[in-house]
């Protein structure tokens, strides 16, 4: 396996983004967020979505120089519109405004209207928790999954982030696509030669697969909970379209390209309530107990979430960051 150290995936992002129009200060920021997400063991949304990213900026999908800017202030709750923007930037300001507010009012709400991919949703929840807030946010899609009972796709994967914090900074941290699998996790097995663990989407001839090369031929990608989340695909398209006045996903679904996203960033301040060892406490207690779960497999573990992300970190940052050498090399060649 290839791997390469963290500061020279940062230096050739940046380096290209550089090009592509970024001032020097946003781009190393923008290239921060892309190879903080490999570090994290998030490759598919690191590494390997950096290349569409940079075919949106030579599109023209993508304006490297806009920031995104409130549009209606309603106390603790904003209005924001992204101007579509670079995603991951406008989404970092969304979020920072949002603490900015729960620390005012102890809770703070961004609606963040015509942005563009946000890359990992969980980069936010870590953000938050990094302020000390409790961090709520997800993003609408393009859509990408049928709804249950439907064979066509009309609603979105749209990814959810909830975070606790704790004041030892290894926070809890869940983020996933209402999808079984994230479309980058089923193309990054793929690109691994791997099968996913459980069966994702469906093949050609309507069956459920684990065959990640086979769900990209129909991309009919399975609801992580049946009608479950299929449900709360649509509640959460309605709820960012609504407080956002932004585009929903069907409308992004007119679209050429996946642009003009919808994303909701909500912090919640716990220091208004709790002391800090207070909450350490309760969290603590609750993830004691969690870990000493007996594992189902002799000498496994149970970790809870974000966990793994912090063990990828420190073992990206001692041997280098794993990388697809096919996205590597592309990257190189920018």
């Amino acid at each position: 396996m290839m791997r390469v150290p963290y500061e020279t995936m940062v230096d050739e992002f940046n380096r290209v983004l550089v090009k592509k129009g970024f001032t020097p200060e946003r781009a190393k920021a923008a290239a921060e967020i892309f190879a903080q997400n490999s570090l994290a063991g998030v490759y598919s949304h690191g590494l390997n979505r950096f290349p569409r990213v940079v075919e949106y900026l030579e599109k023209g999908e993508i304006d490297p120089e806009i920031v995104a800017t409130c549009e209606l202030q309603l106390g603790a709750m904003e209005r924001w519109d992204g101007h579509r923007g670079f995603g991951p930037l406008n989404a970092k300001l969304a979020m920072d405004r949002a603490c900015a507010l729960a620390k005012e009012y102890g809770i703070g709400i961004v609606a963040l209207g015509n942005n563009n991919h946000w890359m990992r949703g969980g980069s936010y929840g870590f953000q938050a928790a990094d302020q000390g807030c409790i961090g709520i946010c997800w993003s609408n899609t393009c859509p990408n999954m049928p709804a249950w009972g439907g064979k066509d796709k009309k609603i979105g994967n749209n990814p959810i982030i909830f975070a606790v914090p704790r004041s030892n900074r290894q926070h809890v941290v869940i983020d996933c696509a209402v999808s079984q699998f994230s479309y980058g996790k089923i193309e990054d097995c793929r690109l691994k030669g791997q099968q996913l663990p459980v069966p994702g989407g469906y093949d050609t001839a309507g069956n459920l697969t684990t065959d990640p090369a086979e769900i990209e031929k129909t991309w009919r990608v399975l609801p992580m909970g049946y009608w479950k989340d299929s449900g709360i695909s649509i509640a959460l398209d309605l709820i960012a379209t609504v407080l956002s006045n932004g585009n929903s996903v069907h409308t992004i679904g007119t679209f050429d390209d996946e642009v003009g996203l919808t994303q909701i960033m909500i912090a919640i301040d716990p220091a208004k309530a709790n002391s800090a060892e207070l909450t350490d406490q309760i969290v603590n207690s609750i993830l004691e107990d969690i870990k000493a779960s007996e594992p189902v497999e002799e000498g496994g573990k149970v970790l809870y979430p974000g966990e793994p992300e912090a063990l990828n970190i420190q073992e990206n940052l001692e041997k280098g960051i794993p990388v697809v050498e096919e996205k590597w090399n592309q990257v190189l060649a920018m």
